[in-house]
């Protein structure tokens, strides 16, 4: 290792303890030694930890209780157990209780450093994702949350918004779909220092939602028997938003009848509502947004260009996603955390190389669609961990096919041991990462590594991917 890190190790055997010292130190760990818990948690309390090693059974307590005592004063620290009378039950219940891994002795080096290479793996990634949700809120109130980024593009956007929000100006969003517009615009309307805007409320209507020929009536309201079915008077979205903000959703596909009358309403802040021959007049500031580039529209002749230069007196460019590429850790940790509570899981941790290719892709559906990716991951998961095989294939995090070669006629015990060896292999000894590609209860992984230390007495059993049927246990 290159980087220095701090092991504490618990043991009550002194040479058990001298053994570990050396190996450790040797990888650059600095090492602190304890042949009581008490003494462990006195150190761990003072200072900063990154690995905790413990025996099982001590003398005074349990290997157990000091990782439970030892999780309530500091979670972050991994906790690696070790014993000479290793079972699956107890490991499934240590890992339960919190421990990154369990290690049986007689212990040999290259076991002992590969387990605590990992659990500082796995510590790091708990600290980087933990960092990540820091700075997702990072001197941010509750009401500004909707708007995550820390992105040049996404700063000037924000800039150009706080301004947007201190006036009466009308504003002009543009960008691709699921680039966040309408939050851009809750957020201008929320920040308005305008005292006659604060009165009043936003008041939405998006133009593709709703039919062309009713689309006016939804706007400006309507009277009794102004059409078929208006049975009563309805106030429109326009007279709702007095005194507040009007946001016009998808404004660049609005049919042409209704431009010339909004060009009217914007330019004299009058209307009248259909039937009716009466003019209202309110006050109200308008957002609009649209994907469609209305320049073009305008030279096509399918907007009018009066009605742009209305619209757009303050005029903001929302980036896509591919645009800030730097803002996708921020986003995914937000939307993971945002999704497992909405579902009821536990937030997953997400793996910087899972990042990385988050990062390379392309993003066509934009925000939204990294949004609707973290929630499958967190429904879909079993481990609590987001690796880059986890995503979807057009993400490239499939890993390339590993095969094995089986004789024909290998006896069935003996395919299942090859499968299992070469698995274990190509995870670098995990476990949990090994269990998961080959469809099994980790408790298996476990069994199978119990029997091969074992004597050979009788027969053997057979680890078959088909037994036990009990109940999946949730690893952490």
């Amino acid at each position: 290792m290159n980087s220095k890190y701090r092991v504490v190790v618990v043991d009550d055997e002194p040479a058990n303890l001298d053994s570990l010292q050396r190996i450790l130190k040797s990888d650059g760990a600095e090492v602190f030694v304890f042949l009581t818990p008490q003494e462990a948690l006195d150190h761990i309390r003072k200072g900063f930890v990154d690995i905790l090693l413990t025996d099982l059974r001590l003398q005074s307590w349990s290997g157990m209780d000091l990782l439970e005592a030892v999780k309530i004063l500091d979670p972050s620290v991994e906790i690696v157990m070790m014993t000479a009378f290793g079972t699956v039950e107890i490991a499934v219940e240590a890992m339960k209780k919190g421990a990154y891994d369990f290690i049986t002795k007689p212990l040999q080096k290259i076991q002992v450093l590969k387990a605590i290479h990992r659990a500082l793996d796995r510590r790091r990634l708990v600290l980087e994702n933990s960092r990540l949700r820091e700075v997702v809120f990072e001197g941010q109130p509750n009401h500004q949350r909707a708007i995550l980024g820390g992105s040049q593009s996404i700063k000037s956007v924000m800039e150009i918004a706080k301004q947007a929000a201190r006036s009466r100006a009308n504003v002009l969003i543009e960008g691709e779909s699921g680039t966040g517009k309408g939050l851009l615009a809750q957020y201008i309307h929320d920040q308005s220092d305008c005292a006659l805007l604060k009165q009043g409320v936003l008041v939405k209507i998006n133009c593709t939602a709703i039919p062309d020929n009713l689309l006016e009536a939804e706007l400006f309201g309507y009277e009794p028997g102004a059409f078929t079915g208006a049975a009563k008077r309805k106030q429109g979205r326009v007279e709702l938003a007095h005194q507040g903000t009007l946001f016009l959703d998808e404004v660049g596909i609005a049919p042409s009848t209704l431009q010339s009358k909004l060009l009217r309403f914007l330019q004299e802040g009058e209307f009248e509502r259909l039937g009716s021959n009466e003019t209202l007049k309110i006050e109200t500031r308008v957002i609009s947004a649209t994907n469609v580039d209305l320049k073009s529209a305008i030279l096509s002749g399918k907007f009018r260009e009066d009605l742009f230069y209305r619209l757009n007196v303050l005029h903001i460019r929302v980036p896509s996603l591919r645009e800030r590429l730097d803002d996708i850790p921020i986003l995914a940790t937000q939307f993971l955390s945002d999704s497992a509570k909405k579902n009821g899981r536990e937030v997953p941790l997400i793996h910087p190389k899972a990042l990385d290719l988050l990062a390379n892709y392309k993003w066509p559906g934009n925000i939204r669609e990294l949004q609707n990716l973290m929630e499958r991951l967190v429904v879909l998961n079993t481990t609590g961990e987001i690796r880059a095989e986890d995503l979807p294939q057009e993400f490239g995090g499939m890993k390339s096919e590993r095969l094995i070669q089986i004789p024909l006629g290998l006896p069935l015990k003996q395919v299942e041991k090859l499968l299992f060896d070469e698995t274990l292999k190509s995870t670098d000894g995990d476990k949990r990462v090994a269990a998961r590609l080959l469809g099994v209860h980790p408790r298996t992984i476990y069994r199978y590594l119990e029997q091969k230390t074992e004597p050979a007495v009788g027969v053997e059993k057979p680890i078959s991917f088909c037994e036990s049927k009990a109940p999946e246990i949730e690893s952490h």
